[in-house]
Order: structure tokens, then sequence, then C-alpha cells
């Protein structure tokens, strides 16, 4: 199975460069099922129903999350209705929604999808990702070898954490959040593929997506400015994950760059 995973997806400027390309990455790498996170595609801060609709139709399989999740109001109603889209499987229990997804590939081939938020310098009443995913493991049906798991964290080392710690346990653990792609892409051990963070799908001349003036007023000469999602030329990060669906194991991760002509 070849699995896409999309880093962040950005503003309009991600969605765009997300569906000119996709279709390019498909046929390229013969992909089976594809995962995106898109906690950033309405305008930077959470998902509404029209992108959650539009991401759907063009074949995208699952949607996973961070701490964004809930920005639009929607989203509460969405995560509850709709299983594809995620929010951190970690929540509090009683949040609505789960981040936790069992489906099947147009193939027929079963796999998983554990979406986790880190607890460091994130959201204080996280629940330990490090339990949730363990629980949500013991939870996972016999005949579902393929697994990928979204750590959405800020620390480099609570991603790399997560990576030792489900080593051998899932197919891959791929960190977001953070919007800057590592080049610390690797198979370990066990069979889990691993990388600190595939990076964000948006504009790059920007701060982590945002528009970089409004940033800079922001930082710099300590104005209350409103951010927003950066315009440009924009650039597709993902990762192209090749998993042995008969035992879980990754055989190999590669990075994917595209940026818009």
């Amino acid at each position: 199975m070849n699995m896409l995973f999309v880093g962040d997806v950005v503003g309009e400027a991600g969605r765009r460069v997300l569906w000119e390309r996709l279709p390019i990455v498909r046929a390229r790498f013969k992909i089976d099922v594809v995962v995106v996170n898109i906690e950033n595609a309405a305008g930077g801060f959470g998902v509404t129903e029209k992108i959650l609709r539009e991401s759907l139709e063009r074949g995208v399989d699952v949607l996973s999350s961070g701490n964004h999740i809930f920005d639009k109001r929607e989203a509460l109603d969405l995560v509850a209705r709709e299983r594809r889209l995620l929010r951190p499987h970690n929540y509090p229990a009683g949040t609505p929604g789960s981040g936790w997804y069992v489906g099947e590939s147009a193939q027929g081939e079963p796999f998983a999808v554990l979406n986790v938020m880190g607890s460091a310098f994130m959201h204080p009443v996280l629940d330990c990702p490090f339990a949730c995913a363990q629980a949500a493991l013991a939870q996972k049906p016999a005949q579902v070898k393929a697994v990928l798991v979204d750590c959405h964290a800020e620390t480099t080392s609570e991603k790399m954490a997560m990576g030792w710690f489900l080593d051998g346990r899932v197919s891959a653990v791929v960190g977001t959040h953070t919007h800057v792609p590592t080049a610390d892409e690797r198979v370990l051990p066990g069979g889990t593929a691993y990388i600190s963070d595939v990076g964000m799908t948006g504009c790059y001349d920007s701060v982590i997506g945002m528009n970089k003036e409004k940033v800079l007023r922001r930082m710099v000469q300590k104005l209350p400015e409103r951010l927003e999602a950066a315009e440009g030329r924009a650039t597709l990060c993902a990762v192209v994950i090749d998993i042995d669906t008969k035992t879980g194991a990754s055989r190999g991760i590669q990075r994917v760059s595209l940026r818009e002509d």
C-alpha cells in the first residue's frame, strides 16, 4: 500500500496547490490512500463544511487535524457526524468526534489512522498522548495492519519519542504542527516510518503560512495585528509511505515537495 500524507494545508493558497498537485502525486506514486491534515485550511484557522466536502469529493480518504480543529464553530458538528474528519484522540472524554478511523482503500485493503496531539506547550487539559495511543491500538481490529499516526506536537523530542514508543506497532508516525519540513525521514528498526515534521502545504513566502508583514507588526511593534493566511506561490509538502499490508511494516518513506509554476 502506498499511503500519501499531506502536511498542514494553510489557507486558500494551500488548498489551491493541493488540488493542482494531488492528481500528479497520485499518478506518480500509485497512491492507494490519501490522508491530509486540514486544520488550517479555512483562512489558516479551522475547517468549514465546504472545505470538508470538497476534500472528500476530490478523493481524500481521511482528514486529520490538531489544535485549530475547533476554530470554526461548525467543526463541532462536522466531527460529530463525519468520522473521516478527525480531531486529536486525546481530547477529554465527551469532546465531539474521534481521532481514530478504520477504513478500507479503494482496493479493499484495511487501514487505520490515529490522530494525537502533543502535551508539551500545547493545550493543558489534554490526556496523555502516549496512553491514548496505547489504548486506541488495543482496540485495533486484527485484520488491520496498516496504521498511520499523525502526531500533532510542538516539540521535536515529543514527536520523536512517539516514534520510538510506537516502533513496530504502527506503520508510520508523522509529525505535524510546526509547518517546517524536516529532513529526518527514515524507517525505524521495528518497521515504523518516521518524520519529525512533514511541513505545511501553503505559501512559504510567509511566517509558517501567515502573512509576514502582519506577523512582523505583531512581533516587532507589539501591535494587536490580526493574523491572516499568506497568499502567493504555494508548495505541497507530503510524504509517501510504502507499507506492507501483510505485516504493517513500512518499506520506505519519501518526502515530496511540489511548488506551483
